[in-house]
């Protein structure tokens, strides 16, 4: 699956202007991240299902 045909999600945390915002996609074995203000063009990042779990875990107690 290519980076233009994910469904691609932010979080409902991210602000009304959409201009910082990280974007995730489901549905794969492994979870992609991505910066929203290069989207379709920037990196792409991805995590493993565990780790990105045990990193959302380490943010919400941050």
């Amino acid at each position: 699956m290519t980076n233009q045909t994910r469904e691609w999600v932010k979080s409902s945390y991210s602000g009304a202007d959409n201009g910082n915002c990280v974007e995730i996609a489901f549905g794969e074995a492994a979870v992609p991240v991505r910066d929203s203000k290069r989207a379709g063009e920037g990196p792409v990042v991805a995590f493993g299902r565990e780790a990105f779990g045990r990193f959302l875990d380490s943010v919400r107690t941050a």
